[in-house]
């Protein structure tokens, strides 16, 4: 790496093994459509959900670090950057997920709406018409302030002004406020109406919280490989690894949060459309996924997290920010494939009986991350590893606790 620019000085195969296993990857998935179409869309849902969360969670990151005018994480925006700038790829990738409405959403069956005086109360949000033109708006809004944040970035790396910092900020003021709500509606389109008799108010937020937790993860991850490559070793040091594994300390004590005063106001309402949910999730052997997402998303990552020497050692945090991201897919995991087979039904005894757990999961998880870190590192690489042009590189650089 040229210390002078930050940029590679030699070709990586990353990008390249990352293309390749994501075309493997998406191959094999369209196998498996043919196969048994509805356990390829619950199985792409989940992969989906999981990449898209990261993605999600970079644009975030960038936007709460001008926001707040961080010094610390100026040396890891441009991986935020880049992090964000695939979100054009996963709208296409979004594809596959309109084109199987009707395998993985019951409400979208004409049928069944003309059965259901509940989904009948609903029809006016959740319609087919509807749905696809959300999903344009969500991505619409997410792509442009990914590009507008970009943009600016860039400019500033070619001579910095202090309109490029003001301009940054009145981007990201508004767009985290049009951010927080995007997602909360796509939350609720794309996951909660997998059960349409279900509803919870704060489903958006347990949504955000376990994706910017993954994005986290995937940040100090990506950082501790440039590192094992000396790439940014002298850059990213131990002191932005310790104030990471800070914010993931503080969003698993969040996630727990959330998930528990969600299943907590069900349990003190007890109304049944809302128990359905979790009465889903504790029989025909998914109430061994429940236990083990309490224990694996919460108690493994806070009881390891809360000692200092944990955040500051590299070696620990490669191995706990790995698990970290496999146990954020199990929890869309836990999430979305319950409702297979439901059909949105009210009564548990229509419910998929059994896990349903297939290779498709692994084909569409590796096909779709295949493409998203193809695309983040050819964006990473292309420019400058870190935001050159901005004047509180040095300071982030020189940062210490």
């Amino acid at each position: 790496m040229s210390v002078q620019d930050f940029q590679l000085t030699k070709e990586s195969r990353f990008g390249t093994i990352a293309l390749v296993l994501g075309i493997a990857g998406l191959v094999a998935s369209i196998g498996g459509f043919f196969m048994d179409r509805e356990q390829f869309f619950h199985a792409y849902l989940v992969a989906y959900c999981f990449w898209l969360g990261i993605t999600l969670g970079g644009l975030f990151f960038t936007m709460l670090h001008h926001i707040v005018s961080a010094d610390w994480s100026t040396v890891l925006r441009r991986i935020t950057e880049s992090i964000m700038m695939a979100m054009p790829v996963m709208a296409i990738l979004f594809i596959p997920i309109a084109v199987g409405i009707h395998d993985l959403y019951h409400w979208s069956h004409a049928d069944a709406v003309a059965t259901d005086k509940l989904l009948q109360h609903k029809a006016g949000w959740l319609n087919t018409t509807g749905f696809l033109i959300r999903a344009f708006i969500y991505f619409a809004i997410w792509t442009t302030l990914a590009f507008l944040l970009y943009k600016a970035s860039m400019d500033m790396d070619g001579g910095y002004k202090d309109e490029h910092r003001a301009r940054m900020k009145a981007i990201s003021a508004p767009g985290i406020f049009v951010f927080a709500l995007s997602i909360t509606f796509a939350a609720w389109d794309w996951v909660m109406s997998l059960d349409p008799h279900w509803y919870s108010t704060i489903f958006g937020v347990y949504f955000f919280a376990g994706s910017w937790w993954a994005t986290l993860a995937f940040i100090t991850q990506f950082a501790l490989y440039l590192r094992s490559q000396n790439v940014l070793d002298k850059a990213i040091t131990v002191e932005h690894y310790h104030d990471l594994g800070k914010l993931m300390f503080g969003f698993t004590v969040f996630w727990t949060y959330i998930g528990f005063s969600q299943f907590m106001l069900i349990w003190y309402g007890n109304i049944d459309e809302e128990t359905l949910f979790y009465k889903h999730r504790w029989e025909h052997g998914w109430e061994y996924v429940s236990i083990f997402l309490i224990v694996g998303h919460f108690a493994i990552p806070f009881f390891t997290l809360m000692f200092r020497a944990v955040k500051r050692n590299p070696a620990i945090l490669r191995v706990l920010t790995l698990w970290m991201l496999f146990m954020q897919v199990v929890d869309y995991f836990w999430l979305v494939m319950p409702s297979m087979g439901a059909h949105g039904a009210a009564d548990a005894a229509h419910a998929h009986h059994g896990i349903g757990l297939s290779w498709m999961h692994l084909t569409t998880l590796a096909g779709i991350g295949g493409i998203f870190l193809w695309t983040f590192w050819t964006r990473l690489v292309s420019k400058p590893m870190v935001p050159i042009g901005d004047p509180r590189l040095e300071i982030s650089l020189k940062f210490h606790q």
